[in-house]
């Protein structure tokens, strides 16, 4: 049971109040959908199985709603920040609503997919509500750059989140899914409704959460040359990956060789294959 006192957390009248405080009204451009509901990013937290001693790293905090509640669960909480506004304020809001957490707390500015190390203990989470334009290649930029992240849960546009959780042969099972497969056990986690944001969005929203394979994926392939074969196996998803691998390969006669040494059918398509058969394609083509 949390010990903060429950206005710790920031209401919708706390956002607008800190938002005009600071000049700052949300932009479509950078994806800006501040979380207003208090409750929300509770459930959030509790989907994310946030633990006591965890490390968490939150992407993109804006005002700070989440990240108050990341503080009330974890031991500490990182937050990355591109804006500058909101990257100098935050660390103030911490430390008016929850002056006990200051300590516990520690902001990075700049562009998460610039991030090549956080302050402090290694992250063991990560937590974020990310703008939909920048939510994959985010997501799979940290899981590759801090393999401690165990857990993840990230709120994105429920078209995202159902990309991310496909499963083969799903129509919208692509690159992200086989992508975030590579690094972890993927699920739909929930939905979450238009009405707790400012603005509210156009689109629905989702949660995905990803639990890291407790063993990296078996295979002699490295990540960069899996991710090369599932790259060119959806950049002409409705071909065979015979011919869809033929570039990659050097030509439609080599694909086919690397995928029958894989055992997978040159007239199989890539929607249907799973990342340990990707990696095996990558394998075939090493021998």
């Amino acid at each position: 049971m949390s010990t903060e006192s429950p206005d710790a957390l920031l209401g919708p009248a706390d956002i607008r109040e800190l938002a005009a405080a600071l000049g700052v009204r949300p932009t479509k451009q950078k994806g800006q959908n501040f979380v207003i509901d208090a409750n929300t990013v509770r459930r959030i937290v509790r989907t994310a199985e946030v633990r006591f001693d965890d490390v968490v790293v939150e992407v993109g905090p804006g005002l700070g709603s989440l990240t108050l509640a990341l503080l009330e669960a974890a031991d500490r909480v990182t937050a990355v920040e591109i804006d500058d506004i909101l990257a100098a304020a935050l660390p103030a809001t911490i430390e008016a609503r929850m002056p006990q957490k200051k300590d516990h707390f520690a902001l990075v500015h700049s562009d998460a997919m610039l991030v090549q190390e956080l302050p402090g203990p290694a992250p063991t989470a990560l937590v974020a509500n990310l703008p939909y334009n920048v939510a994959v290649p985010v997501l799979l930029h940290m899981l590759e750059r801090f393999p401690t992240i165990e857990r993840t849960l990230v709120m994105v546009q429920a078209e995202v989140a159902d990309r991310l959780a496909a499963k083969p042969g799903n129509k919208v099972y692509g690159v992200p899914s086989v992508k975030a497969n590579w690094y972890a056990e993927v699920k739909r986690a929930g939905s979450i409704g238009r009405n707790v944001f400012w603005p509210a969005p156009n689109v629905d929203s989702g949660l995905v959460s990803l639990v890291r394979r407790a063993e990296p994926l078996a295979t002699t392939a490295s990540r960069r040359e899996v991710f090369a074969v599932v790259d060119a196996a959806f950049a002409q998803r409705r071909k065979t990956l015979r011919a869809a691998l033929a570039g990659w390969a050097g030509s439609p006669a080599a694909a086919e060789e690397a995928l029958v040494k894989a055992g997978i059918s040159p007239q199989a398509r890539g929607e249907s294959l799973t990342v340990e058969e990707f990696a095996r394609i990558a394998e075939a083509k090493q021998s």
